[in-house]
């Protein structure tokens, strides 16, 4: 057994393992030519991909009280979810929102593999649902493709790759300057489109990079995204148990392999036709099991359906299933690690909204000026500078007052106080008073609210410094 070869040890069939589909053994890239589908879920991930697509353009223009309805942008670290502003003081809010988003992500592929990459994600959506379809136009299905790459350089050649590249950035100048109103605000995007570039070349140097990007990862990069760029495709290795459902190949009923008979059937009902492996959008053969290419988007169930029901036998040889579920014929979805993942995720998401439902609109931060010391006044009063910061969490200007419920303080603003601008963060010092008879040691705790009207919008507390007192 020691003087056996290493590769002898293990079956050559799995030798797949070692390397992803879309590269050979040299390391150069294998171009991907895979022939249209059509069928039940690829008819139902078309008309998902319009309703996606179409919230996708139309999000940025969408208002919500005079405010955009979504906006990231990270720039000026403003962002609005759903209408609600966030802000920077609001960032353990989003930590933890992002910690929910994941355990939330954590969950559903345990439960159903990688569902989101084949149905939902951008990427595949745009590449198959987009991209693809206007590569099938211009230059045909798979087999006419792959004819036309290998082909020189000719008149045809030129002017289909010409035409297909010209619409391909056209589109992901769409895309990008639809990315770009999402950060920016729509408002902001259609000024750059609108004036002239003199006036914006920042704003128009960001829609030429973000046009560029989306360009290269739909026209070169493609499915190498899915494969060696996402990383949540290399996390489905280790949240994936066999008890997951994911696109998965009915080995039970279709080994062994046979080439189709029409006098008697022998062996299982895969006729090795590789139609599954055609269609694969990263060239993967999904007999071979659950992969790290493998994005479930559904397209090798259609074709194997489709042949299934030419050649009479029954649908499902390739179909949504679990490991469990083919070799048993029974699912199990709700099991112990489901049942511990949906009960952190049901804290996460109790925690998350009792947060946000106690968030004010105004939040108040104060400071004692730095280097500053209490002064002794003429009159007996001691008196602290401190600065403060207050930030409208809301789309509406708000006018406020500070005001102090600590018996004998008296509070002094440098300049004006009466107004928060909309979503933004006013800054300011004031003085507090307080008669050295007040005293309690040299720290006194002081009460500072923020008043609109008659409601209370928030309130904090400060130390006040002063000497220290004899009673």
């Amino acid at each position: 057994m020691q003087n056996e070869p290493i590769h002898s040890l293990y079956d050559e069939e799995d030798s797949f393992r070692d390397h992803i589909a879309t590269v050979d053994e040299k390391g150069k890239r294998k171009w991907i030519f895979p022939k249209m589908t059509k069928g039940a879920y690829t008819l139902a991930r078309k008309y998902l991909a319009w309703v996606l697509i179409a919230i996708l353009f139309i999000g940025p223009f969408l208002r919500y009280d005079g405010q955009p309805f979504m906006l990231f942008n990270v720039l000026e670290r403003h962002f609005i979810l759903f209408g609600i502003v966030f802000m920077p003081q609001d960032f353990h809010l989003f930590v933890l929102a992002m910690i929910t988003f994941v355990m939330f992500i954590v969950l559903f592929t345990v439960i159903w593999g990688r569902l989101f990459c084949g149905w939902i994600c951008p990427q595949t959506i745009f590449m198959e649902m987009v991209f693809r379809k206007i590569e099938y136009w211009i230059e045909g299905d798979g087999p006419q493709q792959r004819k036309l790459s290998s082909a020189p350089w000719n008149m045809e050649k030129t002017t289909k790759r010409t035409i297909k590249y010209a619409l391909f950035y056209l589109i992901s100048f769409l895309i990008g300057n639809t990315f770009l109103a999402y950060i920016i605000g729509s408002d902001a995007v259609l000024k750059i489109i609108q004036e002239p570039v003199s006036n914006h070349i920042a704003g128009f140097s960001a829609m030429l990079l973000f046009s560029g990007i989306f360009f290269f990862v739909f026209a070169y990069l493609r499915e190498q995204v899915c494969t060696a760029i996402c990383p949540y495709g290399r996390l489905q290795g280790v949240l994936l148990d066999a008890n997951s459902i994911v696109v998965a190949y009915d080995h039970v009923r279709g080994e062994p392999r046979t080439k189709l008979a029409r006098e008697v059937k022998t062996g299982g009902d895969c006729i090795d036709c590789k139609q599954c492996l055609y269609v694969c959008p990263t060239g993967i053969d999904i007999r071979n099991g659950t992969q790290l290419e493998c994005t479930n988007c559904t397209a090798c169930i259609d074709a194997c359906d489709d042949i299934m029901i030419k050649i009479n036998r029954p649908t499902g040889l390739i179909r949504y299933d679990s490991h469990n579920g083919i070799l048993s014929g029974s699912k199990k979805i709700w099991t112990n690690r489901v049942k511990a993942y949906s009960l952190l995720l049901i804290l996460l998401l109790s925690v998350l909204g009792f947060l946000l439902g106690t968030r004010g609109d105004v939040e108040l931060t104060v400071m004692r000026t730095p280097g500053m010391l209490f002064q002794e006044n003429p009159d007996g009063q001691i008196s602290n500078l401190y600065n403060f910061q207050l930030a409208n969490k809301t789309n509406k200007p708000i006018q406020i007052k500070m005001i102090t419920k600590t018996e004998g303080a008296t509070i002094k603003i440098i300049g004006a106080l009466n107004l928060l601008p909309a979503s933004e963060v006013s800054k300011g010092s004031f003085f507090i008073y307080l008669p050295k008879n007040k005293l309690e040691d040299r720290k006194t705790e002081v009460n500072l609210t923020i008043m609109q009207g008659q409601k209370v919008l928030t309130s904090t507390s400060t130390n006040f410094m002063g000497p220290i007192t004899f009673k």
